[in-house]
């Protein structure tokens, strides 16, 4: 998944497409660590890097929006 793709989205669906990603990561961990063949090794870094990517731009997107508040306050 993309920077790009995820910059549009708002925080609520962020925040359901983080879960998801937690869930599948943690899916995928339970079967490297049980010893089940996996289909793609390279998933788990991928997701890893998408969560990531996720937790970045909410923390980009808090720092804007508090930034926002601070300008109102000003002009007030």
């Amino acid at each position: 998944m993309k920077f790009k793709e995820l910059k549009p989205m708002s925080a609520g669906d962020l925040e359901l497409k983080l879960s998801d990603l937690r869930k599948e990561l943690m899916k995928q961990n339970t079967q490297r660590v049980t010893g089940t063949q996996l289909k793609n090794s390279m998933m788990i870094k991928n997701l890893r890097k998408d969560i990531a990517r996720i937790l970045s731009l909410k923390l980009v997107k808090s720092k804007e929006s508090s930034k926002e508040k601070i300008k109102q306050n000003k002009a007030k």
